[in-house]
């Protein structure tokens, strides 16, 4: 079943419901998921946080602190 179907499923049943509690309960949920979503919007990084992870990636290679993708492989195989 597609996320569409999903969705008027779920609105129908929704709309049979006859507790004032459930549907304050489902109120909660919604706002709480809505905000949970905003918050976890991607916000760019500045040009000075994109220079700083950049320059601490550099050092971090130049000191032999890395993995390589073969390193990397081996471990999620």
């Amino acid at each position: 079943m597609d996320l569409d179907t999903r969705k008027i499923a779920f609105v129908q049943e929704f709309l049979k419901l006859q507790s004032e509690d459930v549907v304050s309960r489902f109120e909660k949920i919604l706002k709480k998921e809505k905000k949970n979503t905003s918050e976890n919007l991607y916000e760019p990084m500045s040009h000075e946080e994109l220079n700083k992870r950049i320059d601490q990636s550099e050092a971090d290679f130049r000191s032999n602190r890395f993995k390589s993708s073969s390193e990397l492989l081996a471990k999620y195989q």
